[in-house]
């Protein structure tokens, strides 16, 4: 049951972390630029961003541990392991929302909206 309840919270973590869970795209100059889109395409369409931040994201891992019992049955365990990614922010224009492309391995893992811009 409790080897259950871990894959159950492991789908949902994964889930709320997926790139459809959050596909949007970045407007440059009439293009789009969105998942899975390299940092040179970004750059051709969109320029250099107005910043670049290393952060480190929090994912699930799905790690199975043996039993120290002869014979024992091996549990699944969920630990939080840290991914490295890349944030870049482009400025949209007073009145609007700031762009932050999130790259992951050199591609868009998501585009999300920062915050407002007046």
């Amino acid at each position: 049951m409790r080897t259950l309840a871990a894959s159950a919270f492991f789908c949902l973590v994964f889930l709320l972390h997926s790139p459809a869970a959050s596909a949007q795209s970045l407007s440059c100059g009439g293009t789009l630029s969105g998942v899975g889109d390299s940092k040179v395409s970004v750059i051709q369409k969109c320029g250099e961003p107005m910043s670049k931040e290393f952060v480190c994201v929090p994912r699930p891992q799905v790690a199975w541990v043996l039993s120290p019992y002869p014979g024992g049955p091996a549990q699944q365990v969920v630990t939080q392991q840290c991914v490295p990614m890349e944030d870049w922010v482009y400025y949209r224009g007073q009145g609007n929302f700031l762009g932050i492309v999130r790259f992951y391995n050199g591609a868009i893992e998501s585009v999300r909206d920062g915050e407002k811009m007046r």
